[in-house]
């Protein structure tokens, strides 16, 4: 994720993007829309990771913890489908 965004930023800085038609012209090219999607999918990864440890932790009736962690687990499926919904339009 870190070598990601260092690359967004580095690109952002030597080719500045000035309007809304060369940002999509930009995130539309398959090697950057590749890499939107494997970075979401790790950042989605690592919530994932991240909040079902802490339920495990904290979160002591397993009745309760079993549904906080479907409900997280549906939030972010729902997040990943959307962003790749999302990227899957910019190559149409």
């Amino acid at each position: 994720m870190l070598v990601f965004l260092v690359l967004v930023l580095v690109s952002m800085a030597v080719h500045p993007l000035a309007g809304h038609a060369q940002w999509r012209a930009w995130v539309a090219h398959p090697g950057i829309t590749l890499a939107f999607g494997l970075f979401f999918a790790a950042l989605l990864s690592h919530l994932w990771v991240g909040l079902r440890d802490v339920l495990l932790d904290y979160a002591k009736p397993a009745g309760v913890r079993n549904a906080l962690l479907a409900l997280v687990a549906l939030g972010l499926l729902g997040l990943g489908v959307w962003v790749l919904v999302m990227l899957v339009r910019l190559q149409l």
